[in-house]
C-alpha cells in the first residue's frame, strides 16, 4: 500500500498560476495542443489525445479533456513537480485544492477584469437559486460534477501511459476500493465496480424542463424570425444545440416535416422529426435573410447572423441570443433545457413509445431515455400543494373542541367555515 503521507502544503493560500495554455490548432489529425509554462507542446498530453481522436471522441470531447489536464499541468508546475515522478500525495493535494478553492475568473472579451481570488466581477447572485427557475447559477468554488470529471481525466490520463509504459510505474490517481453490497438473488455478495478513491460524490439531479407557460413567456422575449425557428427546432425534435447550429440548407424538408441532423458522439446523419411550427418560422426567417443578402444554396449553412458581415451562427452567438432573452425574463434557462424539454414531452406522451423517443433524442442506452419518466420538479410540487390542500379540506371537519374552547373561536383561529 503506497503511503500518502508527507510535508503539508499551505492550500489555503495557493494560486493556481495561469501558466501554458490549451490551443485549437487548423489540423483536423491534431484539433488541440497543450502548452506549457514555455509555451513548448506537451507530448505526453499529445499522445493521450491521438489515443482519445483514435476512439472516436470528437474535438470538443479533447478539448473538455485538455481543460482538466491543463489546470493538473499548472498545479504541477507551481509544486514543482514533473508529469512522471507525482505520486499520490500530489494527486491528493491537487484534490484538496480543487475542493476549497475559488475559481478562476477570466478577463471579460470587452475588457472587464477579474482577479482569481478576489473574484470582484463575481456576480453577487453566484451559487443563489434563481426566482424564475429554481435553478442555482455557478457557483464561486469548484462545482462535484467539474471535480468529479477533472478526477475521472486524470486517472485515464496516467492509465493510458502506464498501458504503454511511458509514465510512472502506479497511477497517482487510484481507484477506490471495492465495496461490498447486499446478497444477490443467487446468494452471492455484490461488489461494486471500484471508482476512483479521490472522486468526490455527485448529487443526482433530476433533469429540469422548462414548463409550457414559462417557455410561452420566453418564446414571447424573442425579437426575431430566426430565433422563433431555433427556439421552436430545439423543443421540438430535442437535438443538441450544435447538431442544429451546424445544418445546411439542403437538410430542412418542410415537406416531410424532417431536419438533418449530424449527431455529435457518432457523427451519424439523422433525418429527426419536427413541428410544423417550427418550419412556417424557418420559412419566415429565412425570407429575410435572403432579402439581406446571406448566401443562398443546399450547401450554405442554415443559420447565419443577422448583420453583415454575415457569419454562420455559432453556438457562443446563440447561447448570447438565448441570454439576453433570459434577461428580460429575470431567468437562467440554458439551451440544454430545451433539448430536456423535448425529451420530457416525448417521454410523458402514452401514444410516443420510448424506443422512438430513444431514436430521435439519439441516446444510445435507453436508460438515459427512461430518466424523463418521472415527474419533473413542477409536476412533484403541484402533486404536493394538491396534497396539502386536501389535507387542509379534511382538517375542516374535526371534532367538537375540548371543553372550555369556544367552536366559533377555533374556526377564526384556524380560518375554517362550517
Amino acid at each position: 500500500m503506497l503511503e500518502t503521507g508527507g510535508p503539508s502544503r499551505d492550500l489555503i493560500s495557493f494560486v493556481l498560476p495561469q501558466t501554458g495554455a490549451l490551443v485549437e490548432v487548423a489540423n483536423p489529425a491534431q484539433p488541440y495542443v497543450l502548452l506549457d509554462a514555455t509555451g513548448a507542446v506537451v507530448e505526453p498530453v499529445s499522445a493521450f489525445f491521438a489515443e482519445l481522436q483514435a476512439c472516436s471522441r470528437p474535438p470538443s470531447t479533447i478539448r473538455s479533456y485538455g481543460m482538466d489536464l491543463l489546470r493538473w499541468w499548472r498545479f504541477l508546475n507551481a509544486v514543482g513537480v514533473r508529469w512522471h515522478q507525482a505520486t499520490r500525495l500530489e494527486a491528493r493535494d491537487f484534490a484538496r485544492w480543487m475542493a476549497i478553492a475559488p475559481k478562476p475568473v477570466r478577463a471579460h472579451w470587452r475588457g472587464r477584469a477579474a482577479g482569481p481570488t478576489a473574484r470582484p466581477g463575481a456576480k453577487p447572485s453566484a451559487g443563489v437559486p434563481n426566482t424564475v427557475t429554481g435553478r442555482a447559477g455557478p457557483g464561486l468554488m469548484y462545482a462535484a460534477a467539474t471535480r468529479a470529471h477533472c478526477e475521472t481525466v486524470l486517472r485515464s490520463f496516467y492509465d493510458f501511459h502506464l498501458d504503454a509504459c511511458t509514465g510512472p510505474i502506479v497511477n497517482p490517481f487510484p481507484t477506490g476500493r471495492e465495496r461490498r453490497r447486499l446478497p444477490s438473488a443467487a446468494g452471492r455478495p455484490v461488489r461494486s465496480s471500484p471508482g476512483g478513491r479521490y472522486r468526490p460524490s455527485v448529487p443526482a439531479k433530476v433533469p429540469r424542463r422548462i414548463p409550457d407557460l414559462r417557455f410561452d413567456e420566453l418564446f414571447a422575449a424573442l425579437r426575431h424570425h430566426r430565433d422563433r425557428a431555433l427556439l421552436a427546432f430545439w423543443v421540438s425534435n430535442g437535438a443538441r444545440a450544435e447538431e442544429l447550429l451546424t445544418c445546411r440548407q439542403r437538410d430542412a424538408l418542410p415537406g416531410e416535416q424532417l431536419l438533418g441532423v449530424v449527431r455529435k458522439g457518432t457523427r451519424a446523419y439523422q433525418q429527426v422529426p419536427s413541428a410544423a411550427d417550427a418550419f412556417v418560422w424557418l420559412r419566415l426567417y429565412q425570407e429575410e435573410a435572403w432579402q439581406a443578402g446571406v448566401p443562398r444554396g443546399p450547401g450554405r449553412w442554415l443559420w447565419w447572423t443577422l448583420r453583415p458581415p454575415f457569419r454562420p451562427l455559432t453556438y457562443h452567438a446563440a447561447r448570447a441570443m438565448f441570454g439576453r432573452a433570459n434577461q428580460l425574463l429575470g431567468s437562467n434557462w440554458t439551451l440544454h433545457d430545451l433539448r430536456k424539454t423535448a425529451a420530457y414531452r416525448m417521454a410523458r406522451d402514452p401514444k410516443l413509445a420510448l424506443t422512438d423517443v430513444q431514436w430521435v433524442l439519439g441516446h444510445a442506452h435507453l436508460s438515459t431515455t427512461q430518466i424523463y419518466l418521472p415527474a419533473g420538479r413542477e409536476e412533484i410540487v403541484d402533486a404536493v400543494r394538491a396534497h396539502h390542500a386536501r389535507q387542509s379540506r379534511e382538517a375542516r371537519v374535526v371534532a367538537a373542541p375540548a371543553a372550555g374552547y369556544r367552536p366559533d373561536s377555533l374556526d377564526e383561529l384556524f380560518g375554517r367555515t362550517r
